[in-house]
């Protein structure tokens, strides 16, 4: 969406009530299904050479996966998008319970009794569009994960080329969307309220490439109340809106697991602080700040819970504003977060970042609190 299609909008500064929402209770497993964590890539190749089992599924970013051979069944996803990390990092999903696998209409998938990892990729084919192309790759997704008993989405992260690039009249990712809308509004149960959490990021190069975590059990879908919902957005868009939740929860006895969308510095539905790298990076950390807390509302949640693994995922336009981000994430994110920095391209040309996270739950103790659940970073108000 360009800059002078966001600056057509009503900047909405939040949606629904403050008051306190009851959410009906959901189903709650014995443990947690899966874990992820950055791995040096040299690592993970001995890793591998020793033990494939385990894996759920394998992630690389720009040209740092060198032979991808010796990895099995392992779903492996491969991705143009420049880390900033030396050495290199690769993305890991792994299960603490047994794996089977399986391959069928091109989507490699890795299961175990509560949740499934998949991954495919769909070249576009010459005079294609990719509203087309990305309709059937996500019927062929949806039918497959329903097939082997797991038809409620999670999480799903999606990757192609020139995506604020105009096709046929259309901005690609305004095409992305339509696809994917119909696609899910056709297949997947209670849509829109079971959308899951989501990202689009533009690559440098490369087929259109998801992937993505379905589970036998709803998970919850949480929304932003700074924020209207994605699935919400006013035509100004695009032709159909984007299809995704702000978060998804999945609890277990052990420990929730809360999978953050891909977050930007949007409020109401509008891009804000255009141009400027610090407000932008600032403005999504009140996002996360307030998707946390609305969280731990609706689902019971102690702010000194969140104990386990705190996973981040930053996406940045321009290299050379790698320094700003990465010193103000430092001083801003928990002492214990793990963050991968990639180049990419927004789903805004407008906006030059954009944060995901996975956040665990652990009942331990012991692990240092700074960050964005410590009230010494935030103010009330998100500021520092």
């Amino acid at each position: 969406m360009s800059q002078g299609q966001s600056n057509q909008c009503v900047v909405e500064r939040g949606i629904g009530s403050s008051a306190t929402v009851s959410t009906p209770p959901l189903p709650v497993a014995n443990a947690q299904a899966f874990h992820a964590e950055y791995i040096e890539v040299a690592r993970l190749q001995t890793r591998l050479r020793t033990s494939l089992s385990g894996f759920l599924g394998i992630v690389y970013h720009g040209g740092t996966s060198g032979n991808t051979g010796g990895t099995g069944a392992i779903p492996v996803v491969s991705l143009d998008l420049p880390q900033l990390s030396d050495p290199p990092l690769a993305e890991v999903w792994t299960s603490p319970l047994p794996v089977t696998y399986h391959q069928a209409e091109g989507i490699h998938c890795a299961m175990n009794d509560e949740v499934l990892f998949g991954a495919l990729q769909v070249v576009e084919p010459p005079g294609a569009l990719l509203d087309t192309v990305t309709y059937r790759a996500y019927r062929q997704l949806l039918v497959q994960a329903r097939a082997l008993g797991y038809p409620h989405l999670l999480r799903v992260w999606n990757y192609f080329p020139s995506i604020n690039s105009e096709s046929d009249g259309l901005e690609r990712y305004q095409r992305f969307c339509a696809g994917r809308y119909q696609a899910l509004a056709e297949g997947l149960e209670g849509f829109p309220r079971t959308l899951p959490a989501g990202t689009a990021v533009g690559t440098l190069s490369g087929p259109l490439t998801i992937h993505f975590l379905a589970a036998k059990h709803p998970g919850a879908h949480i929304e932003n109340p700074r924020q209207v919902s994605a699935y919400e957005y006013p035509p100004v868009y695009g032709l159909r809106s984007p299809s995704f939740a702000r978060a998804t929860l999945r609890p277990s006895l052990s420990g929730a697991q809360l999978l953050i969308a891909g977050t930007a510095s949007i409020v109401g539905h509008a891009s804000e602080h255009v141009g400027a790298t610090y407000k932008q990076t600032l403005e999504i950390l009140h996002n996360l700040k307030v998707l946390i807390a609305r969280t731990e509302q609706l689902h019971g949640i102690d702010r000194g819970q969140w104990l386990g693994r705190a996973l981040f995922k930053v996406y940045f336009r321009h290299p050379e504003h790698v320094v700003t981000i990465r010193d103000m994430l430092t001083a801003l994110l928990p002492s214990h977060a793990e963050v991968l920095y990639l180049q990419g391209e927004m789903c805004r040309s407008e906006l030059l970042v954009e944060i995901e996270a996975v956040r665990t739950q652990e009942q331990s103790v012991g692990v240092s609190q700074r960050g964005l659940n410590g009230s010494s970073v935030f103010s009330a108000t998100g500021r520092i």
